[in-house]
């Protein structure tokens, strides 16, 4: 419980309860965007058919960053 007369906390982006979750539509723009302004594409491995392609994506991430999060996912 707070006094009336003591200063409110400050607020801040990073307070994760006061934001909700990023929908798909927002996360499609944000690519597009940073596509666009910086030449930067980020791709779903999930949304990408070709097998090869994808295995190669996944190739050259784990080369550079590591593994994902999670476990095995063999491009998947």
């Amino acid at each position: 419980m707070t006094l009336p007369s003591t200063p409110r906390p400050p607020r801040s982006c990073l307070d994760r309860g006061t934001r909700s979750a990023t929908t798909s539509p927002e996360m499609e723009a944000m690519r597009r965007r940073v596509w666009r302004e910086q030449g930067v594409v980020a791709l779903r491995l999930e949304d990408i058919t070709d097998p090869w392609l994808r295995q190669a994506l996944t190739t050259e991430a784990t080369r550079r960053w590591g593994s994902r999060n999670g476990g095995q996912h063999n491009g998947q």
